[in-house]
């Protein structure tokens, strides 16, 4: 894929240089030569978690997939976003089995039937790019499985809604209404999406649960990444003495996934969907 050559077109905004403008509430809107650098970023980000999800094996140390993260951000021309971020000590947050977000790659070795987040952003030219998934080490149990399709498609319902003149309620519902639909599974409230750009956390946040209709209204060339982490047990936990590693607290497995998306004045546009 010729990275350089993803664009998105945000009519509203009319100029393609410079900086874009910064609402009352804090939220940015881009401009046109901004939401092309998140384009590029994206892509790197989403391409990247693909080599991932296609190297991971049995046997492998999570430093192992960190080391292929950092070499194909930085081959694809990127800088790996979270390496330093609050003095996060890695390029990939690597969660495994009731590990939620934020797991820090070291010694430990993926074994079969292991459930993994992969979580990493990229910078191009200042502006950021995000994204995750949960893959499973060989065949996944059935529970395992149905979990891991509501999470993908609680993140395609709240994509859905990402459209100028909705309100960041209306996706954050959609996620909810599309996990609850499909089981009894607890919907992560302590950590949530948020609005991404120039930085990798801005406002607004981005719940995943919520009422339609409230929040923050959704204006072309803003940005968000939404991404729900889905439990098979409660919504319930606990952080690890590392101060990084958030994990369920009954112990039961968690799913997480996650994308950029930039509001047009039509369909909105996935920076970090490559596949």
């Amino acid at each position: 894929m010729n990275i350089r050559n993803r664009s998105v077109n945000v009519r509203t905004l009319d100029s393609g240089l410079g900086v874009g403008k910064r609402t009352g509430n804090g939220i940015t809107v881009k401009s046109q030569k901004e939401l092309d650098r998140m384009m590029e970023a994206g892509s790197i980000t989403g391409l990247t978690l693909l080599k991932l999800r296609d190297s991971i094996a049995a046997g492998m140390t999570t430093a192992d997939m960190d080391a292929i993260a950092e070499r194909e951000i930085r081959a694809l021309g990127g800088i790996p976003a979270f390496k330093g971020y609050r003095g996060f000590p890695a390029t990939l947050c690597i969660s495994i089995n009731e590990e939620i977000v934020h797991g820090i790659p070291g010694g430990r070795v993926i074994k079969e039937l292991d459930i993994v987040g992969l979580d990493l952003g990229a910078i191009v030219d200042g502006m950021y790019g995000d994204s995750a998934l949960t893959v499973s080490v060989g065949e996944p149990q059935q529970i395992v499985r149905e979990q891991m399709e509501t999470g993908r498609a609680a993140l395609f319902a709240g994509i859905a809604q990402v459209r100028a003149g909705n309100r960041i309620g209306d996706v954050s519902a959609a996620v909810q209404v599309e996990i609850e639909r499909r089981g009894n599974y607890g919907i992560v409230r302590e950590y949530v999406g948020h609005g991404i750009g120039r930085n990798l956390h801005e406002e607004p946040q981005v719940p995943n649960f919520g009422s339609a209709g409230r929040g923050p209204l959704l204006r072309p060339g803003m940005a968000i990444a939404i991404e729900p982490m889905v439990n098979l047990g409660t919504n319930a936990t606990r952080v690890l003495d590392d101060d990084w590693t958030v994990v369920t607290a009954d112990g039961m497995p968690s799913v997480h996934f996650e994308h950029t998306v930039i509001v047009t004045e039509g369909d909105p546009v996935v920076s970090t969907k490559v596949e």
